[in-house]
């Protein structure tokens, strides 16, 4: 085990990627809460996978294009951003820095990036909430203690969150052995804040020989197709649906009224060798033929990556262990530069293309 160091109070010089926040924040994070935060299921290769997919990706140059007055800006479910950089939800914050979603809301804030919210965050949703002014969505895990569900989704309403972000690809934890190899355990004064008072899980436990898990309350009660049906019945919030990977599960999805989808694979933190989200998106992109708006996260570390995905038919992305690196390394200002960094880079990205808006990019612009 070694002892973190305190965060930085200024950016190195040779902090000039995003990736180069891995080390920074590696020195200034126990042994536990590294193998939670950086770790994936199992032997990690989908973790993996998901950024080696998108470099075996390349792009096509376009030259001598007419440039003037572009802009990474959109629209989404009625709600303007200045670029299509999304932070993803992250549980226990306060676990990478003191100040924990709070650093990471004022970092969104001031580079007016979206932020989805984790349920299991470490701070209240009304804390969060009212320091942000930049769109503020909510994630939810949906639990049979409907009742308690129904009331954080009128918590949430009421604080001023825009969307509602459901994950649906994690019934059960995956199988995380780095986590289980260094004893991943919660600290004292880390806790999922906005979930007290929840109905309890019954716990279970199997043993070898002794029954399985599909005879456990984890299987009885996990979230099915009408779960969603019952969430979009109690609220008029636009609904995304976080971790559809199946083209025939994008289109139950938008029968049931789903209003957007989120093509992630939960960054290999689930199910280990899944597909990587950039490889599943054209399918699934094909699938929904623009009825509603797909996002994308895992694996994306450089603007070129977020120009892939909108190629590829993401409408925005989400970014989560780059972040989460920056808030350990440097808080507010690590969140808020690595932002900066993949803006700038998309930016760039689009410059090289030929492409003046984020209506100019698609397919074309993947080199085949």
């Amino acid at each position: 085990m070694h002892a973190p160091l305190p965060p930085l109070t200024q950016i190195p010089a040779q902090i000039v990627a995003v990736a180069d926040y891995e080390a920074y924040a590696r020195e200034r994070t126990d042994e536990a809460a590294w193998a939670y935060f950086d770790g994936g299921a199992a032997d990690e290769i989908t973790a993996r996978e998901n950024s080696e997919a998108f470099q075996r990706l390349r792009l096509r140059r376009r030259v001598l294009r007419e440039m003037a007055g572009g802009s990474t800006s959109l629209r989404l479910f009625g709600q303007s951003l200045a670029h299509p950089i999304l932070l993803a939800p992250a549980a226990y914050q306060k676990l990478l820095h003191p100040d924990g979603e709070l650093a990471t809301v004022l970092a969104a804030s001031a580079m007016q990036a979206g932020m989805v919210l984790s349920a299991q965050a470490s701070r209240t949703l009304e804390e969060v909430g009212q320091v942000a002014r930049a769109p503020l969505w909510f994630q939810l895990y949906l639990h049979p203690d409907r009742p308690f569900i129904e009331e954080l989704v009128r918590r949430a309403q009421s604080a001023g969150y825009r969307a509602l972000v459901v994950t649906v690809d994690a019934p059960v934890n995956g199988v995380r052995n780095r986590e289980q190899r260094a004893g991943f355990e919660l600290p004292a004064g880390v806790e999922a804040v906005n979930l007290r008072g929840m109905q309890a899980m019954p716990s279970y436990t199997v043993r070898a020989g002794e029954g399985s898990l599909f005879d456990s309350p984890l299987a009885t009660s996990a979230t099915t197709w009408r779960d969603i049906e019952w969430l979009r019945s109690v609220t008029g919030l636009p609904i995304l649906l976080k971790g559809v990977l199946d083209p025939d599960d994008a289109r139950r999805a938008i029968a049931i009224g789903a209003d957007g989808l989120i093509v992630s694979n939960h960054g290999g933190r689930v199910l280990d060798t899944l597909p990587a989200t950039i490889d599943a998106l054209p399918r699934v992109a094909a699938v929904v033929a623009g009825r509603v708006p797909i996002l994308l996260d895992g694996g994306v570390r450089r603007g070129t990556d977020i120009l892939k995905a909108l190629a590829l038919g993401a409408s925005a992305v989400l970014v989560g262990r780059p972040y989460l690196h920056g808030l350990a390394a440097a808080g507010a200002v690590g969140v808020a530069h690595v932002i900066h960094l993949l803006r700038t880079e998309l930016e760039i990205a689009m410059l090289l293309t030929g492409c003046r808006t984020l209506d100019e990019i698609g397919p074309d612009t993947i080199w085949h």
